[in-house]
C-alpha cells in the first residue's frame, strides 16, 4: 500500500491523528523557543553545512583517515558495502563470542538493515535498551519516529503492553510507575548481556573516535559491562576534525527535542580493558547519493525536526511511510533506494518549506522533493490519473483568462451549491479538510478597487 491509503487510516482516527500533530507541535515550539535562544543560529548551521559538504568532497580520504586512527586507537574496523553485509559482519563477531543476548542502543542504521531479524533467526536475542524503541519492539512494530519513536502510542497502551510483557498492574498508566517498571526490566538486561551494540552520531576523522548522543545513557550501559562493543555507522556520519563536534551538538539537542544540549554525549576511543571495539563503516548506496543531485541529503544528523514541522507527517503519523526513516528526509532518502516501492512519498509533502527552514544543516529538503517528483516522471513512475490532473493544471495556469473564468465559477458555486455536492464520497480531498468562505471578488478585482480609490 502507498502513503496515501496508509494515511487515510492513520487520519480515520481522528482523536489520534489530533493528539499526535499537537505531541510533535509542540517539540516544534520547543526546537524554536531553543533556536531564537541562540544569537548565533543561523551561523551555526551554515557553518555546519559547509562541514558536512566539504567532508563530502573529501570522503574517501576521511574514511581512510578515520580508519587509521580508530586502528591505532585498537579499535577493529569493518567495512560493509550494503545492509547484508552488514548483518553478516556483525553475525559473525557475535557468533565468534558466542554472544545468546546483544542490548542496543538506538541505531536507525541497523533499522534500515533490518539487523534483528537476522540475529533473531540465529538464536541471538536482541533487546532494545532504549525506552522508545522497547515499547515498540514488545508490540512488534517499527518506530514511527526516528527521535521519539513511541510518539504515536498513547500512555494507556504503554500500559497494556507492559502488563501483558512485564506483568506490571493491569490498567496502570502512570509514566512514572511505567517508567520505574521498565528501568528494572532493562537493568535485568544490562547486567546479563553478552555484548553491547550502539549507534554513531558522529565519528571524528582526526581521532578515530565515536560520539553517541542519548538522553537515557543507554548507550553507557550497554557497552558498560560487556566486554564487546559494536558501534554500527553510515559513511555520512563522519566530521574532520574534533573542533567540528560542538558546532553539531550545539545543534542537534536543540533542534531534536528542545534541549540545550544531550543528557549524555560520550566519546570513545578504543575499547575498555580485556575488551574489543568493532566499528562497522555502512555505505549501502550512500556513495550513489553522493554522486546524484540529492547528495545534501547526505548532511542529515538525524534530528527528526523536519518531521516535528511536517503538516503531512504530523497528520498521517510515521507508519504511513513504511520507511525507516519517515518524515521529508525520508521522502527523499527512501525512493532513492526503492523508488518502485515508494513512489508516492515525494508526493507526501505540501512543499511549505517549513522543514528547510527547520533543518539544523540547512538541508534544501522541500526543494528535493521537487526534483524528486521529477525523477519519478522520468523513470514512469507516477501515476495516470496525477499526471492527467498536473497537465489540467499546467493548461489551465498556462492560460489567465481560463484561471479568471474557474476563479469566477468556483467563487459563485461554492457560495450557492449545497454543502452535500462539495462534500461528498466522491471527493477524497474534503473528507479531511474544510474549505474557507469564498470572496465575491477575486484578488484581482479587489486590487483594482484600491488603486481607483487611491
Amino acid at each position: 500500500m502507498g502513503h496515501p491509503t496508509l494515511a487515510a487510516e492513520f487520519t480515520g482516527n481522528r482523536e489520534r491523528a489530533q493528539w499526535h500533530d499537537k505531541a510533535l507541535w509542540f517539540v516544534r515550539e520547543k526546537r524554536d523557543r531553543m533556536a531564537t535562544s541562540v544569537p548565533e543560529w543561523e551561523l551555526l548551521r551554515e557553518t555546519a553545512s559547509a562541514i558536512k559538504q566539504h567532508t563530502q568532497s573529501c570522503l574517501a580520504d576521511y574514511l581512510e583517515q578515520f580508519e587509521a586512527n580508530a586502528i591505532r586507537n585498537g579499535a577493529i574496523v569493518h567495512w560493509a558495502a550494503d545492509a547484508h553485509e552488514h548483518n553478516e559482519i556483525v553475525l559473525s563477531i557475535l557468533q565468534k563470542h558466542k554472544v545468546r543476548r546483544l542490548v542496543k542502543s538506538k541505531s536507525m542504521l541497523t533499522e534500515e538493515c533490518h539487523l534483528n531479524p537476522c540475529l533473531e533467526e540465529h538464536g541471538i536475542e536482541v533487546i532494545d535498551t532504549d525506552l522508545g524503541e522497547r515499547i515498540v519492539q514488545l508490540r512488534q512494530e517499527p518506530p514511527s519516529h526516528i527521535v521519539l519513536p513511541a510518539i504515536h502510542i498513547k500512555k494507556e497502551e504503554v500500559g497494556e503492553c507492559f502488563h501483558e510483557h512485564l506483568g506490571t498492574e493491569k490498567g496502570a498508566s502512570d509514566p512514572k510507575y511505567l517508567t520505574e517498571a521498565a528501568r528494572n526490566h532493562l537493568r535485568e538486561c544490562f547486567c546479563t548481556a553478552d555484548a553491547g551494540l550502539t549507534g554513531v552520531n558522529f565519528a571524528i576523522a582526526e581521532t578515530g573516535g565515536i560520539v553517541i548522543c542519548t538522553n537515557e545513557g543507554n548507550a553507557d550501559l550497554g557497552v558498560g559491562m560487556p566486554k564487546v562493543h559494536i558501534a554500527c555507522m553510515g559513511i555520512e556520519k563522519l566530521i574532520p576534525r574534533a573542533e567540528d563536534l560542538s558546532v553539531f551538538l550545539r545543534l542537534l539537542a536543540r533542534s531534536a527535542t528542545g534541549q540545550p544540549v544531550t543528557t549524555y554525549s560520550s566519546h570513545f576511543h578504543g575499547p575498555q580493558e580485556g575488551g574489543e571495539l568493532h566499528i562497522v563503516l555502512v555505505d549501502n548506496g550512500r556513495s550513489n547519493i553522493l554522486k546524484s543531485e540529492f547528495r545534501r541529503s547526505l548532511n542529515c544528523i538525524r534530528c527528526g525536526a523536519c518531521m516535528n514541522t511536517c503538516p503531512v507527517y504530523r497528520r498521517s503519523g510515521g507508519h504511513s511511510y513504511q520507511s525507516t526513516v519517515p518524515g521529508p528526509i525520508g521522502s527523499i532518502l527512501t525512493p532513492l533506494q526503492t523508488p518502485e516501492k515508494h513512489n508516492t512519498l515525494p508526493f507526501a509533502c505540501s512543499l511549505c518549506g517549513s522543514c528547510t527552514d527547520v533543518c539544523p544543516v540547512q538541508i534544501d529538503l522541500h526543494h528535493q522533493l521537487f526534483a524528486m517528483r521529477e525523477m519519478l516522471d522520468g523513470k514512469q513512475l507516477i501515476g495516470t490519473s496525477k499526471k492527467l490532473s498536473m497537465k489540467f493544471a499546467s493548461t489551465l495556469l498556462s492560460h489567465p483568462w481560463m484561471v479568471n473564468l474557474a476563479g469566477k465559477v468556483a467563487r459563485t458555486a461554492l457560495r450557492w451549491l449545497p454543502r452535500f455536492m462539495i462534500y461528498n464520497p466522491l471527493n477524497a480531498w474534503g473528507r479531511q479538510r474544510e474549505l474557507p468562505e469564498p470572496p465575491r471578488k477575486s484578488f484581482r478585482q479587489m486590487f483594482s478597487d484600491y488603486r481607483s480609490k487611491k
